[in-house]
């Protein structure tokens, strides 16, 4: 059971039946329609939130441009890590991403994050050159190098789809 994009979305074992699924969300009542009430209050924010002309965006990929890299050379070596091509993007969902290649993505919203934010998806995907999955040993990685992560992945988490709302037209 999921509440995304405002709706909920349930999903059952092929084999259980109609009778079954609903006695599961009637037991689970009060968790739908708050998590419901709060997305949908949610989405609302959203939409009230400033969007960034062409020219803002712009200019918030030439700062990434110059910043990113930096901070990418900046915990390269503390990780023990090498690294590809650099690219900043708008993207509408993703903060970051790592290729098999170790090439590295990173959305040009993350400007608009505090720097700690902005450092913590560096170092997220640059222990993805040691580590390319989500396990336990990855994020021992992670936070070896960065202690507060999961404090600016609370940040990101909290913030992030307002971030990304700027971006839509």
């Amino acid at each position: 059971m999921e509440i995304k994009q405002g709706r909920l979305i349930i999903r059952a074992p092929y084999l259980a039946t109609d009778r079954e699924i609903a006695r599961f969300i009637q037991s689970h009542q009060s968790w739908i329609d708050s998590h419901l009430s709060t997305a949908q209050r949610r989405e609302q924010e959203l939409k009230s939130v400033r969007r960034l002309t062409e020219q803002e965006l712009h200019d918030l990929s030439a700062r990434a441009l110059k910043v990113i890299p930096e901070r990418v050379a900046h915990y390269a070596p503390l990780i023990g890590v090498t690294y590809g091509r650099i690219t900043i993007r708008n993207q509408r969902t993703r903060w970051g991403s790592c290729s098999a290649k170790g090439n590295l993505n990173f959305n040009c919203l993350l400007m608009l994050a505090p720097p700690g934010v902005l450092d913590s998806v560096v170092v997220h995907e640059l222990c993805h050159r040691k580590h390319m999955n989500h396990s336990a040993a990855f994020y021992a990685e992670v936070l070896r190098v960065f202690p507060d992560y999961w404090a600016q992945h609370g940040w990101l988490k909290a913030h992030g789809d307002q971030l990304l709302a700027m971006q839509e037209s």
